[in-house]
């Protein structure tokens, strides 16, 4: 399938890609449907891109691409409501703030978005723990 984002133009994605998120985004929460596809010129930045507003799209990271020491426990809600089973259903990504200094870019590691790659759904959540911040140095 294709969908037109303003910001990205044409992105292929495969219908059993579309990530649902019943809770929305903080921000977006009347925003539900989301495909995940690799930005591959500019690996290892990924783009969360909304099926249903062509302007709202996120760049994310795998976490553990840049700290290896990162770590979360899941609640048991967001267990249930992810519907998550084995650990290897569960991939991890924190959102992106970029700048023109790179020495600035940050990544929230303090909310990052769960995602269940088995059953396409997904939710952000809050950790408790203070030592990850919403605005972590990337590099």
């Amino acid at each position: 399938m294709k969908f037109i984002s303003k910001v990205h133009g044409e992105i292929e994605y495969d219908e059993n890609n579309i990530i649902t998120f019943n809770k929305g985004i903080p921000g977006f929460d009347e925003l539900k449907t989301f495909v995940l596809v690799d930005l591959k010129e500019y690996k290892p930045f990924k783009l969360l891109q909304s099926l249903e507003d062509d302007e709202i799209a996120l760049i994310v990271i795998s976490p553990y691409d840049f700290f290896d020491d990162y770590e979360i426990i899941l609640n048991e809600e967001t267990i249930k409501n992810l519907k998550i089973e084995y650990q290897e259903q569960v991939t991890i990504v924190t959102t992106i703030t970029l700048n023109s200094d790179v020495n600035k870019i940050t990544t929230n590691l303090q909310g990052p978005i769960v995602i269940n790659i088995f059953t396409n759904l997904g939710e952000q959540i809050i950790l408790d723990n203070s030592k990850y911040m919403v605005k972590s140095p990337l590099l």
